[in-house]
């Protein structure tokens, strides 16, 4: 997975996330938006109307002085916890 920063201010983070579809982007903005400090996170993969971009930008605005990149790795981790705790109960139900 390749990462790029696009525009990084206090409050707002947009940062393409190469190699990446829909399946990875809605629940890593889905759990984006269980956090109580991130005010909106949405993205975007739509080429014809993003000058050409292809590979989809996640944009994060949080606030109360919370580190939009600090609410991705919290929500980066949660996804991770979710796929395992997922993987368990699948794999007890076999």
């Amino acid at each position: 997975m390749e990462l790029r920063v696009t525009e990084s201010s206090e409050e707002e983070l947009s940062i393409e996330i190469a190699g990446e579809d829909h399946t990875f982007m809605n629940v890593l903005k889905g759990t984006l938006l269980e956090h109580d400090d991130v005010r909106a996170a949405t993205y975007d993969v739509n080429p014809e109307q993003s000058g050409g971009q292809t590979e989809p930008i996640l944009t994060i605005k949080t606030e109360g002085g919370v580190d939009p990149l600090d609410a991705l790795e919290e929500a980066a981790a949660d996804v991770r916890e979710k796929a395992v705790t997922f993987r368990e109960a699948f794999e007890a139900a076999a």
